[in-house]
């Protein structure tokens, strides 16, 4: 590897990641004329594989776009050791990043979740309130696309998706009314998908196939809503590059990354005069550990010792009811028909603090009634099976219960002493456990959704507790905070340690809310990009007077 290889360019950025916040971020200082090199461990996804038209899209759907790298196992992916984890650990690696199997259920984080320490005592208040974010929510909203019902009012005045929202179908008007008749906060469901041509993306046509790729281009990826700009403004997308360090000069400031060109097998440098690491709550804090030098024996940005530290994965369980009323519950969006945010917040006479979300979904396919997601056990199988399966398909519906995650460092991303990727790079490995809070949080919130099914009709219910494969949400391992000794990054994303470092994912939340992160993931890196642009050209004008 030669670090000074003349016909290499310095970028002005190079940006480790091409999912959501690496996308918003490279779309920015594009547009604001920097220079951009973005490299991406995999590739575009190949959207013919998903076959979302065909009969046997149940039986096809996860064997190239499974949600869990340690099964899909592709050339992308790299193994995670999480046997100590409650919760196993859920990612796409490519152009898109998981926004390619996310479900597109949208939210923002509400003026509460800014300030648990102060109103609820525990955790940690962000150095930056839901007024500081809520003009970069707007217009992350309108590059995503996002549809959904104006109004709702579990938030402050101005949240106002900008796309209509998808009509109610028999399953959620029955919910609703239920809802109604018990006081509860509801609400349509809001989503990242187009209910009508917008940008790129085409009306959704509701084949419930979210989660696996949308093969119509209705759901708002990342690899359609925002690469295609960022080519055509001369960002450079560098794919099956991946990155191994982060390095820096004797003056402690980043010089660029060291990857591996995965086509050759070579290592490679990119030099870039700012660094940003968007890589989720476990690349990140991967890719930071591994950089330790002499200069950063722990890690880079690690002065405080809380990289990998407070991973939040927001555990998730489901209450199914069964109905005798027949619903159309394979059709689409598939991650949110609506939901509610009803015991979201912290109440008094609760011996747990904070809250989880509720999200109504349909159960799927007839397959999908067999198998252990989201029924728990073994699913429909056994001697009643075709009675099984007869009284679940289309005739069943649940409340995904999403529950707030407190940070604690004992939940922890570490590197793997023995674990390696194909290119020998040390693997992550989680430990992590809920909580005592957050079981008696989830106690209370099964009750809870059974009686809404009961209001609702269901003749019977199914509890499926903490399901294991369900970490979509990789939060917390490279805080933001303003003091640099229980943060790693301050409230624009700049690490404390490296001037030039950024890190824009999900890492940087010091709480987790209790819904759907991307949503605040994309405003953060919008607003933090703006603000590094604003203070290069700043620094450039100060050292041209100078």
């Amino acid at each position: 590897m030669n670090l000074l290889d003349p016909k290499i360019d310095t970028a002005d950025v190079v940006i480790i990641g091409a999912g959501p916040s690496g996308a918003v971020a490279a779309q920015s200082f594009a547009e604001a004329g920097f220079s951009v090199v973005c490299l991406e461990q995999g590739e575009y996804p190949d959207y013919t594989l998903v076959r979302s038209t065909e009969p046997e899209f149940e039986l096809t759907k996860d064997q190239h776009y499974g949600w869990y790298p340690n099964r899909r196992n592709a050339p992308s992916d790299y193994p995670i050791n999480d046997t100590e984890s409650d919760v196993a650990p859920l990612m796409w690696n490519g152009v898109g990043g998981s926004s390619v199997i996310y479900a597109a259920a949208w939210h923002r984080l509400k003026p509460s979740d800014f300030r648990v320490h102060t109103v609820d005592g525990v955790a940690a208040d962000w150095p930056l309130t839901y007024a500081d974010l809520e003009p970069y929510y707007q217009r992350v909203e309108e590059q995503f696309s996002v549809s959904g019902a104006p109004g709702d009012p579990a938030y402050p005045d101005g949240n106002e998706p900008p796309l209509p929202p998808f009509p109610l179908g028999a399953m959620e008007r029955k919910f609703a009314a239920a809802h109604d008749r018990l006081g509860w906060h509801w609400w349509p469901g809001v989503n990242s998908i187009a209910t009508v041509r917008h940008g790129n993306l085409t009306p959704c046509v509701r084949r419930g196939s979210c989660l696996w790729g949308c093969f119509d281009g209705a759901k708002a990826s990342v690899d359609r809503t925002h690469w295609p700009r960022n080519i055509q403004l001369g960002v450079k997308l560098v794919q099956r590059a991946r990155v191994t360090r982060i390095e820096t000069g004797s003056d402690g400031l980043a010089t660029g990354v060291s990857y591996i060109d995965r086509a050759t097998g070579s290592e490679r440098f990119q030099p870039a005069r700012t660094v940003i690491v968007a890589a989720n709550g476990v690349g990140t804090p991967r890719l930071l550990l591994n950089s330790a030098s002499a200069t950063h024996p722990q890690g880079l940005a690690n002065s405080s010792g809380l990289v990998g530290k407070n991973l939040m994965m927001h555990p998730y369980s489901t209450v199914v009811g069964l109905f005798d009323d027949f619903f159309e519950g394979w059709q689409g969006p598939y991650g949110q028909r609506a939901y509610s945010l009803e015991f979201a917040e912290t109440r008094p006479e609760h011996d747990f603090v904070r809250g989880a979300k509720w999200q109504l979904m349909g159960t799927g396919g007839p397959l999908n009634t067999t198998g252990s997601f989201p029924w728990g056990g073994s699913g429909a199988w056994g001697p009643d099976f075709h009675r099984e399966v007869k009284r679940r398909f289309g005739h069943s519906a649940y409340w995904a219960i999403i529950a707030e995650d407190l940070p604690s460092e004992e939940n922890a991303v570490t590197l793997d002493s023995s674990l390696t990727d194909a290119d020998g790079m040390p693997a992550p490995k989680l430990n992590y456990r809920a909580s005592e809070n957050t079981n008696r949080l989830m106690e209370f919130n099964y009750t809870k959704a059974i009686e809404s099914m009961k209001e609702a009709g269901a003749y019977d219910t199914i509890i499926a507790p903490i399901v294991r494969e369900t970490g979509w949400h990789l939060l917390g391992t490279a805080r933001m905070g303003k003091d640099p000794a229980s943060s790693v990054v301050d409230g624009f994303g700049r690490t404390h340690d490296v001037a030039n470092l950024f890190v824009m994912d999900g890492s940087v939340m010091p709480t987790s809310g209790a819904v759907n992160p991307t949503g605040t993931v994309a405003a953060l890196a919008l607003r933090n990009a703006e603000h590094a642009i604003a203070s290069a050209r700043s620094q450039r004008l100060s050292n041209a007077s100078a």
